[in-house]
């Protein structure tokens, strides 16, 4: 939606990070209940005070996170070092597929601001010094799918 000032409504930093939060959550409990998206999206729209939420991003990734489930596990499994899919925590794969879902369809966002973001959630939500290993699985994984990015941000230090 457009405002007068032809600014994006709601799409601002502050307003992207609650959208990603909520998405997270929104994702922890799809994958935990098993309860349909469009279920989960209706209940947070009701239970939450959405005014400071991107909601347009925050549907978008709730909705094409399970779209794209497997290609995005594809593009992170690799980097789990010596863990399996099976056994990440909730919160941790729950920000892992929302993360590989920006890096590869939201090329827009920096891949360093879609890095701290999770990272800051999983400080914030995850098991302790969950956010290290989700820092290490989403660097790696964002040399491989934003390899032109990385590489140009590496050469110009």
């Amino acid at each position: 939606m457009s405002t007068s000032s032809g600014q994006q409504k709601g799409h601002t930093a502050a307003t992207r990070r609650m959208a990603r939060h909520y998405a997270m959550q929104a994702l922890y409990q799809w994958q935990m209940a098993g309860s349909s998206i469009n279920a989960i999206e209706a209940e947070f729209r009701t239970d939450n005070d959405m005014s400071k939420v991107d909601v347009d991003y925050f549907h978008e990734i709730l909705h094409a996170v399970p779209e794209h489930l497997s290609e995005l596990e594809a593009l992170f499994t690799p980097f789990l070092v010596d863990r399996s899919l099976a056994e990440l925590d909730a919160i941790t794969r729950a920000l892992l597929r929302m993360a590989t879902y920006e890096f590869k369809f939201r090329i827009d966002v920096p891949y360093k601001v879609v890095i701290n973001e999770a990272v800051a959630l999983a400080k914030k939500f995850g098991a302790e010094d969950s956010h290290k290993f989700i820092n290490g699985v989403l660097d790696k994984t964002a040399a491989v799918v934003r390899a032109l990015e990385v590489n140009a941000e590496r050469n110009s230090r």
